[in-house]
């Protein structure tokens, strides 16, 4: 539906008292996307535009400076000055770079030293016992989930299999600071924050073992899950391609008023990619709330951030494309949490992207097909294992509020364990999906070629039956 501003004469009236037609065109017209768009109380209560933060964000980014208004001046201190569209610009007769890099590295905001402790003079969002504890328990989960699910690839029971080893905290505490309304656009290393969200070990294990109860019936490899009921995304494994997609759902939340936000995680690899730079430079433009959130664990596979990108990491990307921007330790449960709540709260009232850069490591290979010590220092592993790992670290934070101990630690592990092999042996033994689901549920009518591959596929299983898997339904 498209309606035109001028059409209303009330409305035109009530802008220009206002102001707003002055740089407009007066035939600007508005383009609604959902009969649900906040321009359909417009001609009922014109006044409705002044409370409508979509609407007054169309006026201002159509808003533009005239030939004739582009002048020149000069301010207090004497200094010429140009109004140019996107603000007043200073002369100078310094021809002066700007330099490449900043002497002094970005800081990251952190909240517990390596050893559970709050630093001096640290400000975090207060977290209360009953969530600290499911907190710490679903990251012990996540991490014992990958060490079996791990095992099992490697005897061969899956295809694929990649660990979130070091990175708990990112999922974790992440997930505990957003709500269920907020959308998940996730790269490949954020199970848990399905796993928050509700996603059973069942669920996790069908997936990997591609059941007949696998969501997407056994059509994607391992670790691509997905969840329409908890707004999860399913992952795609090309890189960067969800940012895009999590600023278009960002932009529909704006539209329809929700009080929600889109939230997409990618690695440091990511950055490299033409996707993270249209994605920023599209939510930035758009204002819409997107938390990007980005796990810099120093490699993407084998290659070192070194040899990916000459500035300060992802977070001065941020600011140059003009959003507002902060560095984390990815390993602090309670920096994850504190900065993401801010982030979220910041983009959703103030209709804005945030961008998180939380530094971590990848204490595990980046997947079942790679050996990272091929191209990575033994000690250095070791060390973020050990003096780095974020689950040990909140470990030591909740037990010196006395909320934890020895017993509880064993009963949780043993437990986890106990239900995650259960679930395995659960999804080993379900049926397979039948061989039909190959060529369903993209097109309502299936048509000739696809009816032609399924016949083929048919005949050559009839001929060569040795050579397919006895259970798979034909």
């Amino acid at each position: 539906m498209a309606i035109w501003f001028t059409k209303s004469r009330k409305l035109h009236h009530l802008l220009n008292n206002m102001g707003l037609f002055q740089n407009l065109k007066q035939s600007f017209l508005i383009q609604t996307l959902s009969p649900k768009s906040p321009f359909d109380n417009i001609f009922k209560n014109p006044s409705s535009i002044l409370h409508n933060p979509m609407t007054l964000f169309s006026f201002r980014h159509f808003s533009s400076i005239k030939a004739e208004e582009q002048t020149s001046g000069y301010d207090n201190d004497e200094n010429q000055v140009l109004d140019f569209p996107g603000g007043r610009v200073t002369f100078t007769a310094d021809m002066r770079f700007i330099s490449e890099s900043s002497d002094k590295r970005t800081n990251c905001y952190c909240v517990l030293d390596d050893n559970g402790h709050p630093i001096a003079g640290s400000s975090f969002q207060e977290v209360s016992k009953e969530i600290a504890l499911k907190m710490y328990s679903a990251m012990v989960t996540l991490q014992i989930m990958d060490t079996i699910f791990y095992e099992a690839q490697r005897q061969g029971r899956i295809s694929f299999y990649l660990t979130t080893i070091g990175e708990e905290a990112i999922n974790i505490a992440s997930a505990a600071a957003l709500t269920i309304d907020d959308v998940i656009f996730p790269q490949y290393r954020e199970p848990g924050v399905l796993l928050w969200r509700g996603f059973t070990l069942q669920e996790f294990a069908n997936q990997c073992f591609g059941n007949k109860a696998d969501y997407g019936k056994g059509r994607q490899m391992p670790i691509h899950y997905g969840s329409n009921k908890l707004n999860y995304f399913t992952v795609s494994s090309p890189i960067a391609t969800q940012l895009p997609h999590a600023v278009g759902a960002a932009y529909s939340l704006k539209m329809d008023g929700k009080n929600a936000c889109a939230v997409t995680y990618f690695g440091d690899g990511g950055t490299s990619e033409g996707d993270f730079h249209a994605a920023l430079n599209f939510a930035a433009v758009m204002e819409v709330p997107v938390i990007f959130f980005c796990r810099n664990n120093g490699w993407a596979i084998s290659t070192p951030t070194s040899e990916q990108f000459r500035c300060d990491g992802a977070v001065v990307r941020g600011q140059a494309y003009g959003i507002r921007s902060i560095r984390i330790d990815g390993n602090d449960a309670l920096a994850v949490y504190s900065a993401v709540r801010a982030a979220r709260e910041m983009a959703i009232r103030e209709c804005r992207p945030i961008l998180v850069e939380a530094l971590t490591y990848r204490a595990g290979h980046h997947s079942t097909s790679d050996d990272s010590t091929k191209y990575r220092p033994l000690d250095e592993i070791e060390h973020w294992r050990t003096r780095r790992d974020p689950v040990s670290r909140f470990r030591k934070w909740v037990e010196s509020n006395a909320w934890w101990s020895d017993l509880a630690e064993s009963e949780l592990r043993s437990d986890v364990r106990k239900k995650i092999l259960q679930a395995i042996q659960m999804a080993e033994k379900a049926e397979k999906p039948s061989l039909s689901n190959m060529f369903t549920d993209v097109y309502d009518e299936l048509p000739s070629n696809l009816r032609e591959q399924e016949r083929s596929v048919r005949e050559t299983i009839e001929r060569h039956p040795e050579n397919y898997p006895l259970d798979v339904p034909v």
